[in-house]
């Protein structure tokens, strides 16, 4: 005889009973081994499924948690008869880690008000000022003569796209060495400090990085203005909800009384499975 029956199946034998009666969280679904499998059990295990399952159709989902959860408690059940060290305490990790990441989670969740946002944008953007940004391009060679000789090339007349897609070895040479916008603090120094003193169209010196031997055209700079509240406000929420979590932490840790082992301690311990093998 069968210890389960598949999802759809028991789904199946006890749709009709179930839509005919009222349903609450205790309502029980199927009986394995003695141990009950409920609505409440389905409804918290919908609840922590990855966002692209949640999308599915309800009978979907109930037919695959249902099944899952008579499988598994099938195999707890057999599992219980012989718990050994290493299971103990992967259950008191896993249920630390479940309680709070619930509590946090709840922390995360709560309503963040229309004037902590403002504030928030205020403090972060409201005494910002534009930024310049650079729009260049660049060629990549591996000796300053090779530099050199592609400055000499532009002089005389050369399309930089064409001798970047040529000779380039970076990345950017298939685009004709085009690098996009960017502003200070997001290349290396050299580099940075090169872009920074051309002026629109000028080419410049052979400059050195430890990539290589670069030779750059500014192709043209804009001042970029600090971003609207409606551009960053998703960002805003995110932050601030994780600075509520993150002083939440942070103050239940300083009331907790902690006491840390004055143990000296060989930490390739966290490598010995032999110690939990029993």
């Amino acid at each position: 005889m069968k210890s389960y029956l598949t999802g759809a199946a028991f789904a199946a034998l006890l749709a009709a009973p179930a839509l005919a009666q009222d349903v609450t969280a205790d309502t029980v679904l199927a009986e394995v081994n003695g141990e009950e499998i409920t609505v409440g059990h389905l409804i918290a295990m919908r609840a922590m499924l990855p966002e692209q399952y949640q999308e599915l159709p309800d009978q979907v989902l109930f037919d695959g948690m249902l099944e899952q959860l008579v499988q598994q408690q099938v195999i707890a059940s057999v599992a219980e008869d012989d718990i050994t060290t290493r299971m103990e305490l992967g259950l008191e990790n896993e249920r630390r880690a479940f309680l709070a990441s619930m509590f946090l989670d709840g922390i995360a969740s709560e309503d963040i008000t229309e004037d902590e946002i403002a504030a928030e944008y205020d403090a972060v953007f409201g005494s910002a000022e534009p930024v310049t940004e650079l729009n260049a391009s660049h060629i990549l060679v591996e000796t300053e003569a090779e530099a050199e000789a592609l400055i000499a090339q532009l002089a005389e007349g050369a399309d930089f796209a064409e001798l970047a897609q040529e000779f380039s070895t970076g990345p950017s040479g298939p685009n004709g060495g085009q690098l996009g916008w960017f502003s200070a603090g997001m290349m290396v120094p050299a580099f940075e400090e090169a872009a920074f003193a051309l002026d629109v169209g000028e080419v410049s010196p052979p400059v050195e990085t430890q990539f290589g031997w670069h030779v750059l055209v500014l192709n043209d700079t804009r001042e970029q203005a600090a971003p609207s509240l409606d551009e960053v406000r998703d960002e805003i929420v995110e932050s601030l909800r994780r600075s509520r979590v993150d002083e939440r932490i942070a103050e239940l840790t300083d009331a907790a009384e902690v006491e840390m082992a004055e143990v000296e301690i060989d930490v390739s311990v966290i490598r010995n499975t032999d110690l939990i093998a029993d």
